[in-house]
C-alpha cells in the first residue's frame, strides 16, 4: 500500500514521539486519521528499526473480540518487550467502551508510547478533557488542502486544478475514484450521509430528521452561493 505523505501533519506529531502524552488524531470521518497514522508508524521503523509496534485497527475482524477495556488490556497483556521502544497505536479507539482506563493505565506505567484516532463525534475536546485528565494531545486531522489536493491526484499547480479542487474538495479518497463523471459526487454523498446520519442524528438523538437535511442544504446553499456577476473578477494568482 502506497502511502501518499502529509507532512503537515507528521511533523507536527513526530516532535512528541516518546514523549509520555497520549497522542490524538481526531477529525471527521474519511479524512485521512488512519493514514497518518501509518505514516507516523513507518517514520519509527525507520528511525528505530528495533521498535516494538503494536496496532489495532477497531474496523477490523482481528479484533471484533476488543469491546471494553478490560478486553484490551486483556489483549495487551504480554505485547510489550523490555529493553525495547515500545508503541501502542489504536484505530478508532472510541469503539473500545472506556478504552480511556486502559490508555491512563499504560501512562502510568510508561511502558509504551500511546497513540489513537477516533472520529471527532465521539471524540470532542470537552470529553477527551474528561476522558484522559489533562493527559493527552489532540492533533485535529482535516480534509486535503489545495497544496495536499495536488500530489494526490497529480495535478499541476494551475487554474483548472483550483477548480476541480473547489469542485469535488479535498477528501483523501478521491484519487481512487477519479474526478470525472458523477462518481465523486457519489462517494461525497455517501460520505455526507454517514456523517449526518451517524455522528449528529444518533449522537444527538434529532428525531425530525427531514427538517435537519433542509436545514443543512439550505445553509450550505448559502453559504456555497456566488453571485453570477463575481464570475467575471475571479483572477487565479497561484498558490
Amino acid at each position: 500500500m502506497k502511502l501518499i505523505e502529509r507532512p503537515f501533519y507528521t511533523k507536527r506529531i513526530i516532535p512528541f514521539i516518546n514523549k509520555q502524552v497520549i497522542k490524538v488524531l481526531t477529525g471527521q470521518r474519511r479524512v485521512g486519521k488512519s493514514y497518518v497514522m501509518l505514516q507516523l508508524i513507518e517514520h519509527i521503523k525507520n528511525t528505530d528499526p528495533e521498535a516494538n509496534i503494536i496496532y489495532i485497527n477497531m474496523e477490523l475482524d482481528e479484533f471484533i473480540h476488543i469491546n471494553t477495556h478490560t478486553d484490551l488490556s486483556t489483549y495487551l497483556e504480554n505485547k510489550f518487550i523490555e529493553n525495547k521502544n515500545n508503541y501502542f497505536f489504536i484505530d478508532e479507539v472510541q469503539e473500545v467502551l472506556e478504552f480511556e482506563r486502559t490508555l491512563r493505565s499504560l501512562l502510568a506505567k510508561g511502558i509504551c508510547d500511546i497513540y489513537c484516532t477516533g472520529s471527532n463525534a465521539n471524540m470532542l475536546s470537552g470529553e477527551l478533557a474528561t476522558y484522559l485528565a489533562g493527559r493527552y494531545i489532540v492533533f485535529q486531522i482535516h480534509s486535503l488542502s489545495y497544496q495536499e489536493f495536488l500530489p494526490f491526484h497529480q495535478l499541476d499547480n494551475k487554474f483548472e486544478s483550483l477548480i476541480l479542487y473547489l469542485q469535488y474538495g479535498g477528501m483523501p479518497f478521491l484519487p481512487n475514484i477519479g474526478l470525472y463523471d458523477d462518481l465523486p459526487y457519489e462517494y461525497l454523498s455517501n460520505v455526507y450521509s454517514t456523517i449526518l446520519l451517524k455522528d449528529v442524528v444518533a449522537r444527538e438523538n434529532i428525531r425530525n430528521v427531514s427538517f435537519l437535511e433542509n436545514l443543512v442544504a439550505y445553509l450550505a446553499d448559502n453559504t456555497g452561493s456566488w453571485h453570477y456577476s463575481h464570475s467575471y473578477h475571479l483572477t487565479y494568482t497561484g498558490f
